[in-house]
């Protein structure tokens, strides 16, 4: 038994080497891990056959895949790029207003859109008025991406980290947002004033008047409905916990609502769906869950107890760093799944600072360069698809840059919001 958990923890590494280095697609690294987690586990009596099973997250799953189907029916209406079009005239023609007003869109945008799906939007409106415009695209396409990956921090739908967290932590949705909401809008301004610091010399006047710039709105019936939709899922989600239904129930029902009561195919839907991520997550599960049969996760929330010394503040910031730093080189949505064990298995009074710290942590470290962030890459993707030379290194810089101030701010807003003290 004493290589076991060596054996176990190899899989584990092995897994999220083949994630990184991108040999395979994110959900087959995953679903490989499970194989092999699986074939040991069996083999050396750890778990049952019937267990494996028992280890994916039904719930979890219902909730990604509800979220899903309604966000991919609401953003073909075109309600989110009608948004992004009146932000040119909201900032009267100045290049530095249009770079405010397109990032507060982009973070408001994605408190209820997948990330996925917002920077699709925002990058292509970003686009379509720099080019119309005359404007270099970069600042405007770069900040987009950075501010859809904050703006999904302050809700329990806003990215997939979230609703793991959420769901183990036992936040409902007003809950959630209640402890995150207030420092995702402080970090609004903050990760503005430094993207505009940094892009300052690359946002000169435009050489078109903005008043020439006209909005128009295409269907106007489907965005006006897919308003409502929108409007009723986040109804019911703050709601949720005086109705007593749970978020995966609100996700499924808006989901059936939104599929029957558009003129959407639903077979397209479906194919749209990121089914990569629910594949990654499921077999992921697996694999976390049958590492924590080892012991190994449990003596990891030992190691984090005792590095902070039996104190809350001291296990907040470290929890916060050490996520924080590792989103950077790995996908957040396995270290939110990585995490979860071990803070389950501390022995503290209150974990709602370490589950916030959790949750801030891997959003925020999660967008830090290109290589291993899904946004900031689909950023990339459309900039080079414009036809424009990226500076990966550049972006990098930029990226890290904003997270480092991201999080230091956030240890601080921890330490005030829970009043911990050391």
């Amino acid at each position: 038994m004493a290589i076991e958990p060596v054996k176990y923890m190899l899989v584990y590494v092995l897994t999220l080497l083949l994630a990184v280095s991108e040999v395979f697609p994110l959900s087959v690294s995953a679903m490989l891990g499970a194989l092999l987690m699986a074939w040991f586990g069996l083999n050396d009596g750890l778990f049952t056959y019937e267990e494996i099973f028992s280890f994916i997250d039904l719930r979890l799953i219902a909730l990604l895949i509800g979220v899903m189907i309604t966000v991919e029916t609401v953003g073909r209406s075109g309600l989110f790029r009608v948004l992004g079009l009146y932000a040119v005239k909201l900032a009267g023609g100045s290049p530095a207003g249009l770079f405010v007003v397109l990032s507060v869109i982009s973070a408001a945008t994605s408190l209820f859109l997948s990330d996925a799906a917002a920077v699709l939007i925002l990058s292509a409106t970003a686009l379509a008025i720099s080019r119309e415009l005359g404007y270099d695209p970069t600042p405007f396409v770069v900040a987009s991406a950075l501010m859809i990956n904050l703006g999904g921090t302050g809700t329990l739908i806003g990215s997939v980290s979230n609703m793991i967290i959420g769901l183990n932590a036992g936040f409902d949705f007003v809950e959630f947002a209640a402890y995150l909401l207030p420092c995702e809008l402080m970090l609004w301004w903050i990760t503005i004033a430094v993207l505009y610091l940094y892009y300052r010399e690359r946002l000169r006047d435009s050489p078109k008047l903005v008043e020439e710039y006209h909005v128009r709105v295409e269907n106007k019936g489907e965005v006006i409905k897919a308003a409502l939709i929108l409007a009723i899922m986040i109804g019911l989600y703050v709601s949720s916990e005086r109705l007593g239904v749970p978020a995966e129930a609100i996700a499924l029902f808006t989901a059936v609502l939104a599929l029957t009561t558009t003129r959407y195919d639903p077979v397209e839907v479906f194919e749209r769906l990121d089914w990569d991520t629910v594949f990654f997550v499921a077999s992921f599960l697996v694999l976390v869950r049958g590492l924590e049969r080892t012991g190994i996760l449990q003596a990891l929330s030992q190691l984090i107890y005792e590095a902070s010394k039996g104190s809350l503040a001291y296990a907040t910031l470290l929890t916060l760093l050490v996520s924080g730093i590792t989103s950077i080189l790995l996908a957040n949505v396995a270290v939110a799944l990585t995490f979860v064990p071990p803070l389950k298995a501390l022995n503290l009074p209150d974990k709602r600072p370490l589950w916030s710290a959790l949750v801030l942590g891997t959003n925020l470290g999660g967008a830090s360069i290109p290589v291993t962030s899904v946004v900031f890459a689909m950023a990339v993707g459309a900039l080079r698809h414009e036809g424009l030379k990226v500076d990966m290194g550049e972006l990098s810089k930029v990226g890290l840059l904003t997270s480092m101030a991201q999080l230091a701010f956030s240890a601080l807003y921890l330490l005030a919001y829970f009043r911990l003290s050391f």
